[in-house]
């Protein structure tokens, strides 16, 4: 101890413990500030863009994303079922889909920019039910003149492979189609229209 009744070695020990808990004090500041840069789930759910990969889906399969904390349903539709499609305006409430909810750069019959790929929001118009793929024709349960399509088993609604309801249903619309780009052949953008991509 020196003649002014300070200990350097002590002076030394509380500079550098102050200093390591002020850096690890620093460091657990800038681990929270840096996490909110990246969208939490609040805002991917409020409709932050979602980007599903197609390559594997075979003809006739369906996927399902998430979008707004929704099911899109994801149907990549071969010419069987492009065949059948031309067949159903007579048995549909509104087959042009004049009425119901999609971008104005979809096909308004097939209700897809390109006519292999649906993408339809998986929630029946009538009362928010989630309607079952069923894409086998005539099925005993459903009858000789189902095509394939859309049950929901909530209400009994039928909509074909594109969506669009039957007449004399309970659901008032079609399925609604999100907004949706392609950024190549297989990944699509849902969340984002593709005459802004």
């Amino acid at each position: 101890m020196g003649s002014d009744g300070i200990n350097p070695g002590r002076r030394r020990f509380l500079v550098a413990a102050t200093s390591v808990v002020g850096a690890a004090g620093a460091v657990g500041a800038a681990i929270p500030f840096v996490g909110s840069w990246s969208p939490g789930a609040k805002a991917k759910a409020a409709g932050a863009p979602v980007r599903i990969n197609i390559a594997k889906l075979e003809p006739g399969q369906q996927m399902v994303a998430e979008w707004r904390g929704q099911p899109v349903f994801v149907l990549r539709r071969g010419d069987a079922i492009l065949a059948n499609l031309a067949k159903m305006p007579p048995r549909l409430a509104d087959p042009e889909s004049r009425d119901s909810v999609q971008p104005d750069y979809v096909d308004h019959t097939l209700r897809s920019i390109k006519p292999d790929i649906l993408l339809v929001v998986g929630i029946c118009t009538h009362l928010g039910c989630s309607p079952t793929f069923r894409p086998e024709v005539a099925p005993v349960d459903l009858g000789p003149d189902w095509l394939g399509g859309y049950f929901c088993p909530c209400h009994g609604s039928h909509y074909d492979l594109a969506g669009r309801v039957y007449k004399a249903q309970p659901a008032p619309l079609n399925l609604p189609v999100p907004p949706h780009s392609y950024e190549s052949n297989d990944i699509i953008v849902i969340g984002v229209d593709q005459e802004k991509a």
